[in-house]
């Protein structure tokens, strides 16, 4: 069985030459890109590093509260994160994606933990916290991005909408195309990835595995079963916030409310 090769500081210096790649083509070209990416570089550095750290104590406690207390800020800066990529705001938004990406992801990391792998104790660190990471960031993708498409199809779509209220539409009846809408772009991505995985692309979780030093067959049972749960995540996440955007957009005397939308 191949072992684990460790990267040190020295390997990971080299590993950062690669990314003067990025930057020189962006002062060849004059993107302007050059501080962004160093800057981008830099803080990915810091935050795995220090969460390198963080987890490293939590798997030695071996103890529910932290593992749950990580999950929770993770799930909890997944929510902001979302709502930051969209262009729009409405009262009570953050609400609307912290607890879709929370639901989301706790069902369906929960169902995989204790449903399929069977993890024993369930809230065994090891398991849980990179499961829940790779379904919040994939949840989080979908969320903003149905989120996006629904807010900006009210605004687009408003003349439609306001026509169909007026003419003894309900809200659901004048709106049932927007959310369709939005639930579709915000699970195309990962249609779009599932596609390809194994042909064009070998996925991060399968990846891992095997420079770990797993057989193939297992990495490949584990990224099926991560696949599904991200799939999953994305749909439920996507759905639920658009819900929610939709009572909060939608009054219940079946009324469209615009203005509540500002720029971000």
């Amino acid at each position: 069985m191949t072992t684990l090769i460790d990267i040190g500081p020295f390997e990971l210096g080299l590993a950062a030459l690669l990314i003067l790649l990025n930057m020189g083509i962006s002062i060849w070209l004059r993107l302007g890109l050059a501080r962004n990416l160093a800057l981008a570089a830099l803080r990915m550095t810091v935050q795995l590093l220090l969460v390198g750290f963080i987890l490293e104590s939590i798997f030695a406690l071996n103890h529910p509260v932290p593992v749950l207390g990580m999950g929770l800020l993770m799930a909890s800066l997944a929510g902001v994160s979302a709502v930051r990529r969209t262009k729009r705001r409405f009262a009570g938004i953050y609400f609307s994606s912290l607890f879709s990406v929370l639901a989301a992801s706790s069902l369906v990391t929960g169902a995989a933990v204790t449903g399929i792998l069977r993890v024993e104790p369930w809230f065994t660190a090891q398991y849980l916290i990179p499961l829940l990471g790779m379904v919040l960031g994939n949840a989080l993708n979908g969320i903003s991005l149905a989120l996006d498409r629904f807010m900006e199809g009210v605004l687009t779509q408003r003349d439609r909408i306001e026509t169909s209220l007026t003419l003894g539409a309900s809200r659901w009846e004048a709106a049932h195309f927007l959310v369709r809408d939005s639930l579709r772009t915000g699970m195309i991505p990962v249609i779009n990835s599932m596609m390809v995985m194994g042909l064009v692309s070998l996925p991060g979780m399968m990846t891992g595995q095997i420079l770990a030093g797993a057989a193939p067959a297992d990495a490949v049972r584990y990224q099926i079963v991560i696949t599904f749960m991200i799939a999953a995540s994305s749909a439920l996440g996507a759905f639920g916030v658009t819900v929610l955007a939709f009572f909060r957009l939608f009054s219940a005397s079946h009324q469209l409310r615009a203005t509540e939308l500002k720029d971000a």
